[in-house]
């Protein structure tokens, strides 16, 4: 009881998503300190996501929801060769802390530690496997079964068809109970054209289709479909 809204609020389906990711590179060298081509790296990331009614000019238009994720990553790399050209090109770990910033009885939050590991085709596709385990919280706990919910694994990747078009598919499960997880798929393509038909930016057209647990930090318990067309001006 203490986790739900005392009111409902007349929030519209049709909203509009901002997403800003940062990372910077904190060290390197740390473990593999005078090999000559390999070296690792350790990273800090910030991802932070804004739910805004925009067209709910009603209860003018605010902003339902703002999910905040800063993690460490360290990332060693590897060069091991798989099956059908595929090579592994890093693995790693990191701790990572997600929360919606907001008070009770919205509040939501969890910190995870998780292991990943990257592979890759050439140019032409890349996989990235992560599992994690959720750090107990002291106190009192906004979101008991969120790991059952939103997952505690992920394989993720993204095929280039050609210079242009690029599409991508992300996966998570719970590990636990077969209808939990969430399904993530995505098309983006490149707009404008450089030499030799080439991209002169990477600012991309980008269609995303969700459908499970976890869109959003405020509903985690609630399974969604959402479709979301918009821009993206940097590819990681």
């Amino acid at each position: 009881p203490a986790n739900n809204a005392l009111a409902e609020t007349a929030y519209r389906k049709t909203e509009t998503r901002i997403q800003l990711s940062v990372r910077t590179k904190l060290a390197q060298g740390i473990l593999t300190s005078g090999h000559p081509t390999l070296k690792d790296s350790l990273w800090f990331g910030y991802t932070q996501q804004s739910y805004w009614q925009l067209f709910n000019g009603g209860i003018s238009r605010p902003f339902r929801s703002t999910d905040h994720e800063p993690e460490l990553v360290y990332a060693y790399p590897t060069d091991f060769s798989l099956p059908g050209g595929w090579r592994v090109r890093y693995t790693g770990l990191g701790v990572v802390h997600q929360s919606n910033g907001q008070a009770l009885p919205l509040s939501r939050s969890w910190n995870r530690a998780y292991l990943m590991v990257g592979a890759e085709k050439d140019n032409v596709a890349r996989i990235q496997a992560r599992i994690w385990k959720r750090l107990p919280e002291g106190g009192s706990d906004d979101n008991p079964d969120i790991s059952d919910r939103i997952g505690r694994a992920e394989v993720q990747g993204y095929w280039n068809l050609d210079k242009r078009n690029t599409v991508g598919a992300t996966l998570r499960h719970s590990l636990r109970s077969a209808d939990q997880g969430s399904m993530r798929l995505e098309w983006l393509r490149t707009l404008g054209k450089g030499a030799a038909d080439g991209p002169i930016n990477d600012l991309r057209l980008h269609l995303q289709l969700f459908s499970g647990y976890g869109d959003s930090l405020m509903d985690y318990n609630r399974r969604r479909t959402v479709l979301s067309v918009g821009l993206s001006l940097v590819d990681w």
